[in-house]
């Protein structure tokens, strides 16, 4: 029986027992420990799968072919990160302040913007076309109150538009002072007769209605007869024994008729339109 576990029964070799002699060559298993003048680079083992011209180019995020190590090829250079990426919170909460900042300047840019074109248009339309007044003084009662408000339509009297009539309530200045201004109703126009009897009036010797004017308003004074001259007019005030009109003053040249009074406003409950 033989001692050894091999099952094949192989032969010993020989030079396996006997010792190593000095002058023995190396074994070529084992590698030499001395360090090499020119060490070889890392060869790799080429892989089956990857073409001879080597593996395709994988981009990166921004569409650069990374290199590959295995190949030899170089990876692209890392690009360094904004000093404020450190400060993140710091450098976004600038941003929206200055933001909102920026936001608040145009808004109020905007609102000055729209009260400009506000003051424009208002003063186009006070100077043009429509204006407020107040009335001051009982020359109008009963038609119109002291304290009353009213809308004077400035485009009513333009030249393409139309004349003053009788019967109409307008606003004027004042002949002999024009920096004041009333409101009176039109009695006649240009080229018409003008005679008062009695306090009753009558315009080319016909008699006005005057049922608008109560009793106890009604004067019992004469004037004329009179012919307006061109260009002008005659106006009274409702209240005829307390008005100061063209019966004191004379006649209004048109240019110094403002408008049509259009509208009472106030006091609400007693609105009307002229």
């Amino acid at each position: 029986m033989n001692d050894s576990h091999d099952p094949y029964n192989t032969p010993p070799d020989p030079e396996r027992f006997q010792p190593r002699r000095d002058d023995d060559p190396e074994p070529e298993y084992r590698r030499s420990t001395e360090p090499s003048a020119s060490p070889e680079p890392f060869q790799a083992w080429p892989d089956p799968a990857i073409p001879a011209g080597g593996a395709p180019a994988i981009p990166d995020d921004r569409g650069r072919p990374l290199g590959d190590p295995l190949l030899g090829e170089p990876l692209p250079a890392l690009e360094p990160l904004p000093a404020a990426a450190g400060n993140f919170g710091a450098s976004a909460a600038s941003i929206e302040g200055g933001s909102l900042s920026s936001r608040l300047v145009d808004e109020f840019v905007a609102w000055l913007k729209t009260l400009a074109s506000a003051a424009v248009y208002a003063t186009l339309i006070v100077t043009f076309g429509f204006q407020v007044a107040r009335v001051e003084g009982q020359s109008m009662a009963p038609t119109l109150q002291n304290q009353d408000r009213l809308i004077v339509n400035k485009f009513a009297y333009l030249s393409a538009v139309g004349e003053p009539k009788a019967g109409d309530i307008v606003m004027l200045y004042y002949p002999i002072n024009p920096v004041k201004s009333f409101v009176k109703r039109v009695i006649a126009k240009e080229n018409q007769r003008v005679r008062i009897v009695d306090g009753k009036v009558f315009v080319d010797d016909q008699p006005i209605d005057d049922s608008f004017v109560p009793e106890q308003y009604k004067s019992h004074d004469d004037w004329g007869p009179e012919v307006v001259p061109e260009g002008y007019y005659f106006v009274m005030g409702d209240h005829r024994n307390n008005s100061s009109d063209s019966r004191h003053w004379g006649f209004v040249p048109k240019k110094y008729i403002i408008g049509r009074v259009q509208l009472r406003w106030w006091p609400v409950p007693e609105a009307r339109t002229f």
